[in-house]
């Protein structure tokens, strides 16, 4: 039997059920008045898709509002849930027991539509899309774990979506509410280093298995789990627990890799105070790639065009005291990191030890951790003659709350998909050097019509096929 067909009949049996049941136990005034009867300051309707792992914890920090309903294909993942809220937000944990439980997300969205108002996505990479385009397409606001999506393609498919359907979008990158996120660039733009022309980030990722091939055993699925809908977009194969829950980050099918996990927290912060938009060309050199998951280790080389100016700055009555020139950024991953350079102090870190970002600007250099924690100009004397300029960027009570707060109000959050939609893209993009490094080649990419110019084999990398029922 197909497991997709087998899953949308289920789907809709269930589907037929719920609503007579609804109609049995509740009379459509009822609903309206549960429903309808809402002021813009009410709390948010929310259903969650995904409860173990990071879901966990997005579940507890969206719980200032109503959660109603939270879908997880694994019944395990709803005790991890209870037990993380348990030791974070007990006064939250009734609500959330009595939120209602769903395996497939179709069905939760569909049986709640007239409920909802907004949706988070904290899945395997390779279902943010699907999950997140059902949402938007129901005109629902969407909250999406990083990296937004699975394919380059799917980026500029949820951008074009939310902007169409003019909800408020966030991607899950919590370091950019941050203050120290703030700080780097009010004094980046106040011209503490001068122009940047060149930006190193890594991170000490994977933390997981990469550069093997997929295991070849087939042992039993777990009760709990329903593995067809794990997979969901993804090509049928059978279960492995090797492929899933965390371990899904290393393989082609599921994760995009060390860059896909920790891009939109490090690389975000020169993608932010910088303005850099998409790059012109790309070029990657890694360990041994195998067929089914991302090397061990990785050096990934960007360069961006020269750009006009810094609008968002402008929104907030900044005038930078600097331009926007070309910009070389390298990527470094799997235990690899830049070259110490002579300014930094004898025993001193780069970033925090595990991952971090370095601005070399013509007039000094700023460096800070992973997330943007903790930035100082570069040596510490810089630091503490450095005059800070006044604090004009908006300030958040947290990444959450950034957007639940802006979906009240109406308004875009700080990264809304118009951001964080081009981030992921050009984090992406990377991957597909990696993946095309033998033809040896600076790979240029043509960013408005999104194909790459001199190497057009690389245009299938940026998209994906999809299993009957998981489409966009």
């Amino acid at each position: 039997m197909n497991p997709t067909k087998s899953a949308i009949s289920r789907r809709s049996f269930l589907m037929g059920s719920a609503a007579a049941a609804t109609a049995l136990t509740m009379a459509p005034g009822d609903l309206l008045a549960d429903e309808k009867k809402k002021s813009p300051s009410d709390k948010l309707n929310i259903a969650c898709i995904g409860a173990g792992g990071k879901g966990s914890s997005d579940i507890v920090d969206a719980a200032t509002d109503n959660i109603v309903a939270i879908c997880d294909v694994d019944d395990e993942k709803f005790a991890d849930l209870f037990n993380h809220c348990k030791e974070n937000r007990p006064d939250a944990l009734p609500m959330l027991e009595k939120a209602k439980r769903y395996k497939d997300y179709r069905i939760m969205l569909e049986e709640n539509a007239r409920l909802i108002d907004a949706v988070t996505v904290s899945t395997p990479d390779h279902t943010h899309a699907p999950a997140a385009m059902m949402a938007l397409k129901m005109k629902k606001h969407v909250w999406v774990q990083k990296p937004l999506t699975h394919t380059v393609h799917e980026a500029r498919m949820l951008a074009e979506e939310a902007a169409r359907q003019g909800v408020t979008t966030q991607m899950g990158n919590q370091g950019h509410a941050s203050e120290d996120a703030r700080l780097m660039n009010e004094w980046i733009w106040d011209g503490a280093i001068g122009e940047v022309r060149e930006v190193h980030v890594w991170t000490n990722r994977p933390i997981w298995p990469q550069g093997v091939e997929a295991p070849a055993t087939i042992p039993s699925v777990p009760p709990s789990l329903d593995w067809n809908l794990w997979l969901g977009p993804a090509a049928w194969r059978p279960y492995h627990p090797d492929l899933c829950h965390f371990v899904w980050r290393g393989w082609l099918d599921f994760g995009t890799g060390a860059i896909g996990d920790m891009g939109a927290h490090i690389l975000d912060h020169p993608y932010w105070a910088l303005n850099l938009g998409r790059p012109r060309f790309i070029h990657a050199s890694s360990t041994e790639i195998k067929s089914t998951s991302y090397p061990l280790a990785e050096i990934i080389t960007y360069y961006f065009p020269e750009r006009s100016g810094h609008p968002e700055a402008e929104s907030y009555g900044i005038k930078p005291k600097i331009g926007f020139p070309p910009v070389k950024m390298v990527w470094y991953d799997g235990g690899l990191t830049p070259p110490r350079f002579m300014e930094l102090e004898a025993g001193r870190k780069l970033g925090s030890g595990k991952g971090g970002a370095i601005f070399f600007g013509d007039k000094g250099i700023l460096m800070c951790g992973e997330y943007g924690a903790s930035p100082r100009l570069i040596p510490e004397t810089r630091m503490q003659e450095y005059k800070r300029p006044e604090k004009k960027i908006p300030r958040v009570k947290s990444h959450m709350q950034d957007w639940i707060e802006s979906c009240k109000a109406g308004k875009k959050s700080f990264t809304d998909f118009s951001y964080s939609g081009p981030l992921t893209e050009t984090m992406l993009l990377g991957c597909v050097a990696v993946r095309c490094q033998e033809a040896n080649m600076l790979l240029e990419y043509d960013a408005v019509n999104g194909k790459f110019v001199n190497y057009p084999e690389a245009d299938a990398l940026l998209t994906k096929s999809y299993r009957e029922g998981w489409t966009l």
